[in-house]
């Protein structure tokens, strides 16, 4: 009987983290979750990721969680030495770009030096593991804002036809403002990079643009297309930060990014890059993601704007996913902005009235 592969997961209770266990303890693997909760530390009670927690351990037969936190370098160690997975998707994160300037110690430790530490301990002890760094299109800094753009009725949208498909992975990623928590993630996508071509390991990092789906906690720092959906099921207001509510981001399930990373520790290659996002068919501006969730729920949405975009933010952020159905044909996405909208949506008229009862 062949050995049961072993998958471990840093970031497990978060978005991307609990659906990569999901979807490979589905598929047989042995998952093992790395998680300490840092979101309710990073956002407050809304940000808590427990619940998501206790959901993985009370659905997933091969799942066990591990409460460590990747600063530990010496308990990072410790487990991959004992462990000795086959695969690590690295998903754990301070992942908004606003908070890190009010807390640029965690934020780096959290990003740059917990991936070095991750890395070097599958170097030490897995060292043929395959290493999968969820990494941000934030890399790229404010530098996208410099390509020509043209203003349409609820959208800006690349002047130059060169890059109808999105922003490709040979965009530039230096000379450009990032924000403290884009600075931190460039020094883990090039470690990422760099443990692959100096070691010869495989691994990849993966740049995302919105990645959403039902099972995000989200907060107004962090978690777009949820927080907005979610203020419109509370009723809450929504603030838009600049650009005219028209600033444009494309959004992939988080279903369709496990999808992809199984390709690649199918077959994998090494210190790759690839931009993932929804691609311009899952592409919306705040606007008419106004006028999406308006449609589904019948709410209004509450709202109200402030002329000063957030430091660094994209004006208009398409990811051209060229590159990764290139080397990845039999990927594509699954999961259109509709299914995306009615998943999230249901999942927060489902979270509210399960508060409610309580």
């Amino acid at each position: 009987m062949s050995r049961m592969r072993k998958l471990l997961v840093t970031g497990s209770s978060g978005l991307i983290g609990s659906e990569v266990a999901s979807y490979f303890s589905h598929r047989g693997w042995d998952v093992h979750g790395v998680d300490n909760n840092m979101r309710a530390f990073f956002f407050g009670p809304e940000g808590d990721t427990r619940w998501n927690q206790r959901r993985l351990e009370e659905t997933l037969p091969r799942f066990t969680h591990h409460e460590l936190d990747i600063r530990d370098r010496q308990g990072v160690l410790e487990l991959i030495e004992t462990l000795r997975p086959d695969a690590i998707v690295h998903a754990a994160a301070q992942p908004s770009h606003d908070k890190a300037a009010q807390i640029p110690f965690e934020d780096f430790d959290v990003n740059a030096v917990g991936t070095l530490n991750l890395l070097e301990a599958t170097r030490r002890y897995a060292p043929e593991a395959v290493f999968v760094h969820l990494s941000t299109n934030k890399v790229y800094g404010d530098a996208p804002n410099e390509l020509p753009l043209v203003e349409l009725e609820k959208r800006w949208d690349y002047a130059d036809p060169a890059y109808y498909n999105g922003i490709p992975e040979t965009f530039r990623i230096d000379q450009s403002k990032h924000s403290i928590f884009g600075a931190s993630k460039v020094a883990a996508d090039i470690m990422v990079q760099e443990y692959g071509r100096y070691f010869g390991m495989k691994t990849c990092c993966l740049r995302g643009g919105c990645l959403t789906g039902p099972n995000h906690a989200g907060v107004e720092l962090h978690g777009f297309l949820s927080y907005l959906i979610k203020c419109n099921v509370t009723g809450r207001k929504y603030t838009i930060y600049g650009y005219k509510g028209k600033q444009v981001r494309d959004n992939i399930h988080s279903y369709d990014v496990a999808r992809f990373i199984e390709c690649f520790i199918e077959e994998p290659r090494v210190a790759e890059v690839y931009n993932l996002g929804g691609g311009r068919g899952n592409s919306c501006s705040i606007l008419e993601a106004f006028d999406m969730i308006e449609a589904l729920s019948g709410k209004k949405m509450i709202y109200d704007y402030v002329d000063k975009p957030r430091e660094g933010d994209h004006i208009c952020y398409i990811s051209d996913l060229t590159k990764m159905k290139t080397h990845y044909p039999e990927w594509d996405i699954t999961k259109k902005l509709s299914d995306i909208f009615e998943e999230i949506y249901q999942g927060w008229i489902e979270r509210v009235k399960a508060q409610q009862v309580v």
